[in-house]
């Protein structure tokens, strides 16, 4: 009987340890300090799927491509408009093909100091792929990145967050400087690799701190969450007001056809004015954040 024929509570203990072992929580990695003598890290990040949240599975309902249309034709020049009022900088992670599909997007979002991660090719599931093919979508959206916007990537998160036994080894062979698609922690960490340090930084999300579970919704499915935007705000708030009292990170994601919309907008708007009210705040890029923490930790 093979390991595959087996059910869990039959794995022998190399069986199990071994599936831990393939992308583990290391050494946490939280600065003494934050820089200017700021409180906490506010890392605000936004997943640009818009079209390719269609195209990833084969679908071509024209409707649901208008929708992901909207996060780059509204939702990503009101969020650039509202960062830009704040003097605040975040970091975008952009599918291959979306950057195709809006270069203009992603080369404005780089002039204005903002930073463009890896964010799959069509937002693919990695899960699904062989690792050559994970692989080769990999350094092509690499690639793509870099043509469009001058710089290449240092970051990667996942589409859909979702992580193959073969994701953290091919950010090590890209050498990459961080992933931001697991949760082990809230503060940064090292990723171990069968048990070893890999090099590649963590800086964790989680799903309390994404907009889409309580946004999003399918007409033709029974997924129809809906929480109200003054209460989505409030957990917001909470998160980042925990990550000021312990003197860590706060960290977001949202998304520029979810949260780009006239009565969610606010909630951005508020949430960075509400931090910067109680006090020095760092606000920064992944990259910035996952460096810092890198070079700082105790």
């Amino acid at each position: 009987m093979t390991d595959k024929d087996q059910q869990p509570w039959q794995w022998p203990e190399a069986h199990w340890r071994r599936i831990l072992n393939q992308a583990r929580a290391g050494r946490a990695l939280r600065p003494q300090s934050w820089p200017d003598g700021a409180r906490c890290a506010f890392a605000l990040s936004f997943d640009s799927d818009h079209e390719t949240n269609e195209l990833r599975d084969g679908g071509k309902s024209i409707g649901r491509l208008s929708w992901g249309q909207y996060g780059a034709r509204v939702g990503v020049p009101r969020i650039a408009a509202l960062l830009a009022r704040h003097d605040v900088r975040a970091s975008f992670y952009v599918p291959a093909v979306t950057a195709l599909v809006h270069p203009d997007e992603q080369r404005a979002l780089a002039d204005a100091g903002h930073e463009i991660g890896i964010h799959g090719w069509i937002h693919e599931l990695n899960s699904g792929l062989s690792y050559e093919d994970e692989m080769d979508l990999m350094l092509r959206s690499s690639d793509t990145l870099t043509e469009i916007t001058g710089k290449r990537p240092v970051g990667l998160r996942t589409p859909s967050w979702d992580f193959s036994p073969s994701t953290l080894r091919i950010q090590k062979e890209m050498g990459l400087l961080y992933d931001s698609s697991l949760m082990a922690d809230e503060d940064c960490y090292e990723l171990l690799l069968d048990g070893e340090p890999s090099g590649v930084i963590e800086l964790p999300v989680e799903w309390v701190r994404d907009d889409a579970v309580y946004f999003m919704m399918n007409r033709f499915q029974a997924q129809r969450p809906y929480t109200p935007p003054t209460d989505v705000f409030d957990i917001f708030r909470r998160e980042f007001d925990a990550a000021y009292d312990e003197g860590g990170i706060f960290q977001l994601t949202c998304h520029p056809h979810i949260i780009g919309y006239r009565s969610r907008i606010w909630i951005l708007d508020e949430l960075i004015r509400h931090a910067k009210a109680r006090g020095p705040v760092w606000f920064a890029t992944h990259e910035e954040v996952v460096r810092w923490a890198k070079a700082h930790a105790t």
